[in-house]
């Protein structure tokens, strides 16, 4: 790996880990955003797919102006403008000015990953193995944005951990300014490409296994922190419910870091899709399993559908550069994750309502039977992919 790929995979992996701990702050404040503005589940559900359905909406238009203005500057967008919304959190006192604030976070947010992903793709050769870094930094943030988030809002006011992160992407949008030089032309970002066809029916299939994927994420990441806090009392009984969620939901994006790894390596030596397939039957046990236990055997469950689900992220992020032309390859990542997080974000919503109907136990069940279409994309994906 040369200097520019370390340097591109480096920016963009320290990119990929605040935008993970920004989009989780809100559900691991779930418990004390609850108490302080006495809402219900249902309430914060659809507030958390406010944001996620923002999160995914926005990234259609940014993978199109990828295209047209490169990376660097739409990197400069997400990092400027999540920085100042972030501190900007210190004035919002109401529901609705929440809402409004964590719809336009999850929008500036939507910018990353079109942007950065597009760019190790057209910039880094091994791809699997590329991802996989970029990925790992993305559990990283994952697996540190819950405990951050809680220890913070307990520690000084809700605010604080949005405050700390402004402050950090702000200073990362200086690195950009500094480390990656105005390009005269997006044609230096394409000088690896190998795959130059777009396989339109793999992609339909991708999609579909990506939108199930999401659905599934969203339901487990937004309702996690509040149900480790809610069925992990004889654990750490020291703790309060507010760190002990999120602390063992870092844990599980910990065990991400594992998934990550094992995606690079079993990416670059069997197929893609079938590793995907065998990725969506592994996780359906495990949430099931989340959804019956409590305690330390909840917190052991759990730990593998850290590992089992974080496998994907890089095997899938590598096969939408195989699927699509060059040219594409920015709207192609932008709809991917669009319905990854955009239609996949009705989760939490959808979450909230079982979990106020039911129970939060009720919500890790229903997202391991809403795992199947993805075994039916991913078998059917493998048939249009070649080998």
């Amino acid at each position: 790996m040369n200097k520019n790929e370390k340097i591109i995979l480096g920016i963009t992996g320290f990119s990929h880990l605040s935008v993970h701990i920004l989009m989780l702050i809100f559900p691991a404040l779930f418990i004390v955003v609850q108490k302080e503005f006495n809402l219900g589940m249902g309430q914060l559900g659809l507030m958390a797919s406010i944001s996620a359905f923002m999160f995914g909406a926005g990234a259609i238009p940014a993978g199109y102006f990828e295209s047209k203005i490169g990376g660097r500057s739409l990197l400069l967008v997400y990092l400027l403008g999540t920085g100042l919304f972030s501190i900007g959190m210190i004035w919002v006192h109401s529901i609705f000015m929440l809402s409004i604030f964590l719809g336009f976070m999850g929008l500036l947010s939507s910018i990353y990953h079109p942007a950065g992903l597009t760019l190790i793709s057209h910039r880094v050769k091994h791809l699997s193995k590329g991802m996989a870094y970029h990925g790992i930094a993305g559990s990283i943030g994952l697996a540190i944005g819950p405990l951050f988030a809680s220890i913070l809002s307990e520690s000084f006011y809700w605010q604080m951990p949005y405050i700390v992160m402004g402050v950090l992407n702000l200073f990362l949008s200086i690195v950009v300014l500094v480390m990656i030089p105005i390009s005269k032309s997006n044609s230096s970002e394409r000088e690896i490409d190998k795959h130059p066809g777009t396989n339109k029916q793999g992609l339909f299939y991708y999609y579909g296994f990506s939108m199930t994927m999401g659905f599934v994420f969203g339901g487990f990441s937004t309702f996690m922190p509040a149900h480790f806090g809610q069925h992990t009392q004889e654990v750490f009984p020291f703790l309060s419910p507010v760190i002990k969620g999120g602390l063992f939901t870092s844990l599980v994006f910990s065990a991400g870091a594992i998934g990550q790894i094992m995606g690079g390596y079993t990416g670059l030596r069997y197929p893609k899709p079938l590793i995907l397939m065998w990725v969506a039957i592994l996780n359906i046990p495990v949430l099931f399993l989340m959804g019956l236990t409590t305690g330390i055997p909840l917190v052991f469950v759990s730990l593998f559908l850290g590992v089992f689900y974080f496998t994907s992220q890089p095997v899938g992020n590598a096969l939408v550069a195989d699927l699509t032309h060059h040219g594409h390859r920015g709207i192609g990542y932008g709809i991917s994750f669009f319905l990854s997080f955009g239609i996949g974000g009705v989760s939490a919503a959808a979450g909230g309502w079982l979990a106020e109907m039911m129970n939060i136990s009720t919500v890790f069940i229903f997202m391991g039977f809403a795992l199947f279409p993805a075994v039916f994309f991913a078998k059917k994906l493998s048939k249009k992919v070649n080998p």
